[in-house]
């Protein structure tokens, strides 16, 4: 215990004493430089595994759910906006995105070790995966859908009566979030078999 407080006292010595080389104001503006690189390369980084692409980048992703994604009004419409990948996977806002890219973390060690990397390996996993993603959907209020679809700016003649009676009621309500009406609106439901309500 004293060769490690000996050991500390030393360093903190060297880092209370003052440079030999440098001068203060040099070292200042080397870390404020530093900085302002680290910064943008985290940016630059944070952009690129934020795109389409970066996604389908894995095959686990490519041969499943995004052949999924294309056969549905979110890949092509009559409109031609379409919604990415992380368009609804990832937070737009600073602080839950970078939240939402460290929970993705637990992905690339799934990748790493081969999870998913077969499509039965997919499929048998299929229901658990949309689960958490319906949760993470679900305890923000859908926040990803909203992105897009501004409940405020809904038109509720122009829907089904259906559609129109549910989001003029729960929906404003607080009742319901978009989650809880359309699981299966991008991706393929996976074996709903024993859930109450399927």
């Amino acid at each position: 215990m004293k060769a490690l407080f000996a050991l500390l006292k030393d360093y903190w010595g060297i880092l209370r004493r003052p440079s030999l080389y440098y001068s203060l104001g040099f070292l200042t503006l080397g870390g404020f430089i530093a900085g302002i690189i680290f910064w943008g390369g985290f940016n630059t980084a944070l952009e690129l595994s934020n795109t389409e692409k970066f996604c389908i980048s894995c095959h686990e992703m490519r041969d499943n759910v995004f052949v999924e994604l294309k056969d549905t009004i979110h890949y092509t419409n009559r409109s031609g906006v379409r919604a990415s990948c992380p368009d609804c996977h990832v937070p737009h806002e600073w602080t839950h995105k970078i939240a939402r890219k460290m929970q993705a973390s637990k992905e690339v060690w799934g990748k790493i070790f081969g999870t998913i990397d077969t499509r039965d390996k997919f499929l048998t996993l299929r229901r658990e995966l949309a689960e958490h993603e319906w949760a993470r959907l679900k305890a923000n209020d859908s926040r990803e859908c909203r992105n897009c679809h501004n409940f405020e700016f809904m038109d509720f003649t122009r829907q089904s009566k259906r559609a129109s009676a549910m989001h003029s009621t729960s929906l404003a309500n607080g009742e319901a979030t978009c989650i809880d009406c359309h699981k299966g609106i991008a991706h393929k439901l996976p074996d709903m078999s024993g859930v109450k309500g399927w």
